[in-house]
């Protein structure tokens, strides 16, 4: 009754895991109502064994409602939260929950404002296709993750961009040139240059460089590919915010 109580209340805190095996990788978000427990040794332990649960689901597809009924050794995941609010003495909430299959895709993480090495407040994650997977190609990787992190991109390409979003800035940008009085002869040529730099600030591929602000990602990975075996198929990230 004490647990129940308290799952009506906001929880803003929380910390994400990361988990890998050698089939997937899953990231783990749960959100705790203070800092000061998501950081405790309790909160922490509590998120790793979710993580580990996850590398032994097997059934249906895993997503935060399957996973809350999945039966992990004799214990409901479900059970297992209202258990641990009670014991921690805060709402806690599975707010998003991400398997990565990964198949023949390498993969690299970073995170930031870490509690734990797998733990923080923001993990990112890119899947990469090498047949050298050397030193040099694993700080590559992590740097583009670090990237990714500071950057924080919604795609990998122009083409990969959710349509509606594109077309909601097009709507947007053309109405506030024709709202400032530019001649009409003028406003497709100006709107042009405003999604060009729309689509630098929210695709990977486009934004400058964190470590290199002259050049975009796309050119960094060209240059590294000229002597080293890289693809990059995808990315994640999630945030606590």
């Amino acid at each position: 009754s004490k647990a129940s109580k308290k799952t009506s209340r906001e929880a803003k805190e929380g910390a994400i895991g990361f988990y890998q095996n050698d089939s997937k990788a899953i990231i783990l978000k749960v959100k705790s109502e203070t800092d000061f427990a998501a950081k405790s040794d309790v909160f922490l332990d509590f998120l790793d064994s979710l993580g580990n649960a996850c590398l032994d689901y097997n059934g249906s597809p895993l997503d935060k409602d399957n996973f809350l009924q999945f039966n992990h050794k004799g214990v409901l995941i479900s059970d297992y939260f209202t258990e641990m609010i009670s014991k921690i003495g805060e709402n806690l909430i599975l707010e998003d929950l991400i398997e990565i299959e990964k198949n023949k895709f390498n993969s690299s993480y970073y995170i930031h404002n870490s509690y734990r090495n797998n733990i923080g407040k923001i993990i990112s994650l890119v899947l990469f296709e090498s047949n050298n997977l050397n030193d040099e190609t694993k700080t590559f990787s992590k740097n583009i993750c670090m990237h990714i992190a500071a950057m924080k991109p919604e795609s990998l390409d122009i083409s990969d961009l959710d349509k509606n979003l594109i077309e909601n800035e097009k709507k947007i940008q053309k109405e506030m040139i024709l709202s400032s009085g530019k001649p009409s002869n003028i406003v497709e040529k100006i709107l042009e240059g405003k999604m060009k730099k729309f689509f630098s600030e929210v695709t990977l591929y486009n934004q400058s460089f964190i470590l290199d602000q002259d050049k975009t990602v796309k050119e960094i990975i060209d240059e590294f590919t000229k002597n080293n075996s890289y693809n990059l198929n995808s990315f994640k990230l999630i945030s606590l915010d």
